[in-house]
């Protein structure tokens, strides 16, 4: 029996750091992997709220639901997806979200040539830019996500080279395979900390009502849920 539970923790344990990880995991992250941004030291009750793959049929609702919680997001836009939606990024603007750039299409970053990504990345801006002059709104600093969240040290270079910061995070319920959004919920307010970034998704039907639960609740907790800019600013402070 005892070997048997051994086994178990030895197989079990991966699984559940990559799911739920750990502060000691994250703060290794953060020195093997400086340049990128997993979440900040605050002195207040701030997190940053990121969405990615959108614009979608879903970003509207989720674009009220926010509104209706005093929440602010940043939104990680997958260039593919914005024609015939352009509209919609310049009203996220104007309510004081803002747009970060999640390449053209949902699909691994590194499997793409520096060229390659150099030019999506380029692509999106341009979307981006203009729904921010059409808003008339002025532009954040540049942020990156890379697309299904791997990275390497060559990408790191080349978003650099860029202007841009690589955005990860470090509250993240797997909600693109996890179609239950009160699992997601819950997931999300189990590991609620000042400074934490949370990832979630648009284009999912379950993720309005998970926002739903999650950000009336960090509300009542004394959270104030904020873009990556807004984030940064407070942990300047």
């Amino acid at each position: 029996m005892i070997i048997l539970f051994a086994v178990l923790f030895i197989f079990i344990t991966p699984f559940y750091w990559i799911y739920k990880p750990s502060n000691f995991l994250l703060r290794y992250f953060q020195h093997r992997w400086p340049a990128v941004l997993w979440q900040v030291a605050t002195p207040d009750k701030v997190v940053a709220l990121t969405i990615d793959d959108g614009p979608s049929e879903f970003t509207s609702e989720i674009r009220g639901i926010l509104k209706e919680n005093d929440a602010k997001a940043t939104f990680f836009i997958i260039g593919g997806q914005v024609a015939g939606r352009e509209e919609m990024l310049s009203d996220l603007v104007r309510d004081g979200n803002e747009l970060g750039n999640h390449a053209m299409h949902d699909e691994p970053s590194r499997s793409l040539k520096d060229s390659k990504l150099e030019e999506e990345i380029n692509t999106v801006n341009a979307m981006l830019e203009k729904a921010y002059m059409n808003a008339q709104v002025e532009s954040p600093p540049k942020y990156f996500r890379p697309g299904s969240g791997f990275f390497s040290d060559r990408i790191l270079k080349l978003v650099d080279k860029m202007g841009y910061r690589l955005v990860l995070g470090s509250i993240y319920p797997h909600d693109p395979q996890i179609s239950f959004w009160r699992v997601n919920a819950r997931h999300i307010l189990s590991m609620l900390a000042p400074g934490k970034i949370i990832i979630c998704h648009d284009r999912r039907a379950w993720t309005a009502p998970m926002l739903r639960r999650v950000l009336p609740e960090m509300k009542r907790r004394g959270y104030r849920v904020v873009t990556v800019t807004e984030l940064l600013r407070d942990a300047r402070m």
